[in-house]
């Protein structure tokens, strides 16, 4: 009588560990697939800032509405100078720079800060017109760039200026910028500085 309880009750006690192995085999099968699907899908940040609507980055893809609101800011530090701020100017856009450009973009802005450093000479921009192109990562801003000579402005021309941009990840980086001139069709027929910054010995002072 004792032995058939017993064999009863390891009967039981080895049907629950099989039970218990087989479970964890499956969580372990399954958490494997789970980190394999992750590690495969898109990468997407979610950004809610003080803006009108929120913006979602992929790895996948970059936003239209987020490149341009990465222009306007990009446009508004890169073209705004004056001989005060030239040393936050430049470390503030080799820190949104493409590590395999930042070494010609630092050249290119060491040469604007030399010749503009202790002058009376500022620049500012004002934006007119923005368009991107997200599928090429490169960006076009239009307005008036004024250069002001101590309290005086001096010159206000119509410029255009390009803006290239490298996408890894959800990482948007600077690859270069300069000014283009087109013609009345819209077709570019000068690029001075496209793709690096330009020096301010170039029409009139711009980078």
């Amino acid at each position: 009588m004792d032995l058939s309880i017993s064999h009863g009750q390891a009967q039981r006690l080895l049907k629950q560990r099989n039970l218990l192995a087989i479970t964890a085999t499956g969580l372990f099968a399954l958490s494997i697939v789970l980190t394999l699907t992750a590690a495969h899908r898109d990468r997407e940040v979610v950004l809610q800032p003080v803006l009108a609507k929120p913006l979602t980055l992929s790895s996948s893809h970059i936003d239209k509405d987020y490149l341009e609101l990465v222009t306007r800011d990009a446009a508004l530090l890169t073209l705004n100078r004056s001989p005060s701020n030239l040393q936050y100017w430049m470390d503030s856009i080799l820190e949104i720079t493409d590590p395999r450009t930042h070494g010609r973009m630092k050249a290119e802005l060491m040469k604007i800060f030399n010749e503009q450093n202790g002058s009376n000479v500022s620049q500012f921009f004002t934006i007119e017109n923005l368009t991107v192109d997200p599928d090429a990562l490169t960006s076009e801003v239009n307005g008036v760039l004024h250069t002001v000579v101590g309290s005086k402005e001096v010159t206000s021309e119509a410029r255009t200026f390009r803006y290239v941009w490298s996408y890894s990840g959800v990482s948007l980086k600077l690859a270069g910028f300069g000014r283009v001139t087109k013609d009345p069709s819209g077709k570019v027929i000068d690029a001075k500085g496209a793709g690096s910054a330009q020096s301010s010995n170039s029409d009139g002072g711009e980078a």
